[in-house]
């Protein structure tokens, strides 16, 4: 398989996973749970972050395993941006879907998604 090719197959991999990973495997208690007060996100956020780190892993394990650290890079960068957007002294706070604020807090979170999957990706391909 050439280079586009590749990275073509990897985009849309990663294009899966985060779908299947956001919205089928991740329960009403894990959303809800993430906007928690204190440390009572800990639990519901972790076990969402974690279902995306194990599915990072599969697809890097598949490409090569020697990248393994990248399922880290992504449960790290994963939980931040998941807490940032769901702490209700962080953008948490612009939590209703009629206002602007609400939208562009939603896109910046998928937006470091992206980027994050972008920087795995990178790494898979430059390390072939």
């Amino acid at each position: 398989m050439n280079d586009v090719a590749f990275v073509f197959a990897l985009l849309l991999t990663y294009q899966a996973k985060h779908f299947i990973s956001d919205y089928l495997l991740q329960t009403t208690w894990m959303a809800n749970g993430k906007m928690k007060p204190g440390w009572g996100f800990l639990y519901p956020l972790t076990l969402h972050v974690l279902i995306h780190a194990l599915l990072t892993l599969t697809i890097v394990m598949t490409v090569n395993p020697h990248l393994w650290w990248l399922a880290l890079v992504d449960f790290g960068a994963h939980f931040t941006m998941d807490r940032i957007k769901s702490a209700r002294a962080l953008l948490g706070r612009f939590g209703n879907p009629q206002k602007q604020s609400f939208w562009i807090s939603f896109g910046f979170d998928q937006m470091v998604h992206h980027l994050t999957h972008y920087f795995i990706i990178w790494q898979l391909v430059t390390n072939r």
